[in-house]
């Protein structure tokens, strides 16, 4: 890796560390997010960093849709448990048997959208005053409007045309009884970015980031691998292609990749190559044209 690249990742480290620990020095009870993907890998790595040999001041909470990939929710436990960080569950499905969301029904029917119910839950029960997440800037057009430091309401709800300034990274925490705010260290880096300082840092993912014979079928344009929670409808055909995934989630609604990258040195030359972001094969964004900013509204990551 050249001396630019390195120092250009240098700086992003710096930035996201310092954003880390001004989470901890703002804030009385911060949660870090995490889903096994590799951004909220990324971020607790960085936490890790920032407070080593101290135990990181986060817990570790993801919101589980019962719908994840196994290799994801394995990956999720072994990795608390490594770094000594303490694990939150909210769970999608209890939302649905305590009646505080509707399950939806129909062909295309999925659970990412009720995630925002159980997080604004999970944040009241544990009253997190902050949250972490891993969203980039680069990822969606939602994202791309959010300060490292966003205000949500006692609702749980994001106004995009009322945020603060940030002038030299000067960050106003300051809160009324019952909000609180997202933050995200990781803004202005690209996927680009994290794939090297995952490669530079040597840090473990999940094996579905990795190309692999899978059985999949093709449903309205998007690979979806098959499981216990996708099954081949009238019509479609089960293939088995070599395929991998750019971003985790719901296994019924994100979409892998055709690939043939099994390590991160072809991984990062994929990306390079790539003319779709990383989230154009998640079939939830496709609902509308404003379906990710009409989630974060609402409340979502």
């Amino acid at each position: 890796m050249s001396n630019y690249q390195l120092s250009h990742l240098k700086q992003l480290e710096a930035e996201a560390i310092y954003v880390l620990r001004e989470t901890a020095a703002q804030f009385e009870n911060p949660a870090l997010l995490f889903s096994g993907g590799k951004d909220s890998i990324v971020m607790a790595h960085l936490a890790y960093k920032a407070f080593h040999p101290a135990r990181i001041p986060f817990p570790l909470v993801h919101v589980d849709t019962g719908h994840n990939f196994p290799e994801t929710i394995e990956f999720r436990d072994k990795y608390a448990e490594k770094i000594g960080a303490r694990l939150v569950i909210g769970s999608v499905q209890k939302s649905i048997d305590e009646g505080r969301v509707q399950e939806e029904t129909g062909p295309d029917a999925s659970r990412n959208a009720l995630q925002t119910v159980t997080l604004l839950d999970t944040i009241e029960e544990n009253e997190y005053d902050a949250c972490l997440g891993g969203g980039r800037r680069d990822e969606e057009k939602a994202r791309a409007k959010e300060r490292f430091f966003s205000h949500r309401n006692d609702f749980g709800e994001w106004d995009p045309k009322n945020q603060r300034p940030e002038l030299w990274n000067l960050f106003n925490g300051r809160k009324q009884q019952g909000e609180h705010f997202r933050v995200f260290p990781l803004s202005n880096w690209t996927e680009m970015d994290i794939w090297q300082y995952i490669k530079e840092e040597n840090i473990e993912l999940p094996s579905l980031y990795f190309a692999a014979e899978r059985e999949c079928i093709t449903r309205k344009g998007t690979i979806l691998a098959i499981s216990e929670f996708v099954s081949p409808r009238d019509g479609e055909v089960v293939e088995k292609k070599s395929i991998r995934f750019r971003t985790m989630g719901d296994a019924t609604i994100t979409g892998a990749v055709e690939s043939t990258a099994t390590d991160y040195e072809a991984i990062i030359e994929e990306v390079a190559a790539a003319r779709q972001t990383e989230r154009g094969n998640r079939a939830d964004d496709k609902r509308s044209e404003t379906s990710m900013e009409d989630r974060k509204k609402e409340g979502y990551f």
